[in-house]
């Protein structure tokens, strides 16, 4: 196999995103000493819509499409995505051909005055981008008022340190990422704020006539975190996966099991179906199929049914349910 001379990543231009693409870039450049490696910057739509939820006006596909266009007219060789805002079925031609090691999928508690989320008093507002982490937010503390938080990981902040929310609610691995983990007050335990799908870990995606991208980045793919994503977004999968449903799904590995925690809710958290399974590695996807099928049997398609006659027209499907994080 030759090696490569020259790859180009396309990228958003947010600061986290930028992270991400350089951190492949590195490992790239360790692996292929001899190779340059460059990044193209580019805004997506979701950039520049600030002032909706993602989830009316067509969830997380709006940060994707401007890097598959880059990566279809052959300005760009490959584009780094957070795993959990990737479609669950890639339509042809992409792929997604690597999953890195996964760095803490948990949800990060952010505050400059309080805690925890039980430390803040009735009537308290809680910024979040994400259904999934609404539903469970409203289900714990009714008292709580959740408002929705859009913006770069930056933006968020800076609305938090202004005064226009008590309390954020953010993924780990953002901030761990960017050197912020100081903000962190506290991690939500799983069992509290299951994680979405694919949350904390980034995969690569690449046109799929690219035999060639497909041999180079097969290093760099991590094993036990495609078994568990594998197995949480066939829980995705099998539900539709649409941006307007809150739905998690979390894998733990332990020896040779793996055991998948999925949940799905309505976004005022009122109704909340929960469903486990363990079972041998090699049946990751299997597992992630049976708990949706539990999920299906406790009532899940009424709370489906519901939510996606509400959809506003153009959200979009089989995404999972976090909007773009960061």
């Amino acid at each position: 196999m030759s090696l490569p001379q020259r790859l180009v990543i396309a990228t958003r231009a947010s600061r986290l995103a930028l992270w991400q693409a350089e951190h492949v870039r590195d490992r790239l450049r360790t692996l292929y000493p001899a190779c340059a490696v460059e990044l193209l910057t580019l805004t997506t739509r979701g950039d520049q819509i600030l002032d909706r939820t993602l989830s009316k006006v067509g969830g997380k596909g709006l940060f994707v499409k401007e890097l598959e266009n880059a990566l279809l007219d052959g300005r760009a060789d490959l584009a780094v995505h957070c795993l959990k805002d990737m479609p669950v079925d890639l339509l042809a031609p992409f792929e997604l051909c690597a999953v890195l090691d996964r760095a803490d999928p948990r949800d990060a508690f952010v505050s400059s005055r309080y805690a925890t989320l039980a430390d803040l008093p009735a009537g308290a507002v809680v910024g979040t981008s994400s259904l999934r982490r609404e539903s469970q937010i409203r289900a714990r503390y009714p008292q709580l008022v959740v408002k929705p938080l859009r913006g770069n990981l930056d933006t968020r902040l800076g609305k938090l340190d202004r005064g226009e929310y008590d309390a954020i609610v953010l993924a780990a691995a953002g901030l761990n990422r960017l050197g912020l983990t100081d903000r962190i007050r506290c991690l939500l335990d799983p069992s509290d704020c299951l994680p979405a799908a694919g949350q904390g870990a980034l995969t690569i995606e690449i046109r799929d006539d690219r035999d060639d991208l497909r041999a180079w980045l097969a290093p760099l793919n991590d094993e036990q975190a495609t078994l568990c994503s594998l197995a949480e977004r066939a829980v995705s999968r099998r539900l539709g996966g649409s941006c307007q449903v809150p739905l998690a799904a979390y894998a733990e590995i332990s020896g040779d099991s793996l055991t998948l925690r999925g949940l799905v809710a309505s976004p005022d958290g009122t109704r909340m179906l929960h469903a486990e399974r363990t079972g041998p590695l090699a049946q990751a996807q299997a597992i992630g199929e049976a708990v949706a099928a539990e999920l299906f049997d406790a009532g899940a398609q009424a709370i489906l049914d519901e939510l996606l006659q509400d959809a506003e027209p153009d959200c979009c499907l089989l995404y999972t349910s976090d909007a773009a994080d960061e």
